[in-house]
This record gives C-alpha cells, structure tokens and sequence, in this order.
C-alpha cells in the first residue's frame, strides 16, 4: 500500500477494553508520521449519527429488539459514512474510528440472536465498505466490564446487559478477527497502555 494512500482504521473490541485511548494515540502517532488523521466513533461520528447514538447506548437494556438496533446502527453508520468517512479518504486522510461495522456483526448478528446474515446483507446493500485494517482489542471480560461501568458515563446500555453478555462479546471478536486473517490483527488488551499502542503502531505502520 503506498505511503501517500489514505487508509481506513477501525478499533474493535469488547467495552472497557480501551478502544477510545488507543484510537487517540493512533491518530496522534499518524500526526507525528507527518499525516492528517480524522479520528471518529461509532455509533456517531457525524450529527445526525451522533443523536441516534443517544437512543442507542442510554437507557434500558431491553430498550430495543436486536432487529431494531441493527436498522438504528446502521441508519447511523450511513450518516457516519456520507458525512465524515467518504469525504476525509476523498481527500487524502487518514480515518481512525472507534468501533465500525464489525461492533454490529458481533454485539447484534452473533450475541443477541442468530442475525448475521440480516446484518451483512444491510451493511452490502447501503454501506459497501470496510476499513482496511481492523485492530481488535481483546482482554479478560470481568477486567473490561468493571473499568467500563467505573466510568460512569451514562452511556452504559450494553454494560449492563452483564458479565455474560461479554464473554459472549469477546467470543464474537474473537471468532471475527480469525474469520478476516487479512483484514484484522488481534491485539492483547491486557498489558499496559504503552505495550498495547506499540503493538497497534507495528500493526498500522505494515500498511504504510
């Protein structure tokens, strides 16, 4: 891949996993390689995207069904996609965005019912894209759920479907990331901080 392309970064894993650190210090190391990274989230990422991500991670866990999430995601993601990815690469820059298409695939199409088919039809039919490299941050479930309701941030929906859920989570990233060998690169979440953005930088700089 040529060093002037612009390449497309997902982070994926579990919550509390530190997919949000990492994706800062990835695009702040991109910035010292002399790039010009758009770090962005999913769900959100955009304004229309960012107010269908309140109805998505606050409130009661039973607040949707799977299908309903699955159409609110990627109703987001569209938004996400028209606004700030296809416009940043068009250009020349570099996306990083915490969470992408494959949170979706795992967390409705695998954990909360038998949906991957609906999932990747949808995503083929009005999103047609995947990035190019997708880290996926993998640790011990209890550790990641307890540092992400420690937050506290009101944002907390999946958190609380519980520690089984997680477990559920973390066998979906798993089974994903040795499904798309080409495309994904696990990433042992937990070490240090230090340990874990050396390992994402190694990762990204073998497709510069």
């Amino acid at each position: 891949m040529a060093a002037t392309q612009a390449l497309f970064l997902s982070l994926e894993g579990i919550d509390g996993s530190g997919k949000s650190t990492q994706a800062r210090r990835l695009a702040d190391w991109l910035r010292a390689q002399g790039r010009d990274p758009v770090l962005t989230r999913e769900p959100g990422g955009a304004p229309g995207a960012e107010e269908i991500r309140r109805l998505l991670v606050e409130g009661d866990p039973d607040r949707w069904s799977p299908e309903t999430e699955i159409l609110l995601f990627t109703a987001a993601r569209r938004d996400h996609l028209e606004r700030t990815i296809h416009p940043a690469l068009a250009t020349g820059r570099d996306v990083v965005t915490d969470r992408f298409a494959d949170s979706t695939r795992v967390y409705q199409g695998a954990t909360r019912g038998d949906l991957r088919a609906l999932v990747d039809d949808i995503h083929a039919r009005v999103i047609g894209i995947e990035p190019d490299l997708t880290l996926v941050l993998d640790m011990d479930p209890e550790v990641a759920l307890t540092r992400g309701l420690a937050r506290g941030s009101g944002e907390d929906r999946f958190e609380e479907f519980g520690l089984e859920f997680q477990h559920r989570l973390r066998a979906g990233f798993r089974a994903l990331a040795a499904e798309a060998p080409g495309r994904c690169v696990l990433i042992d979440a937990s070490r240090d901080a230090d340990a874990i953005a050396a390992a994402i930088r190694d990762a990204v700089a073998a497709r510069l």
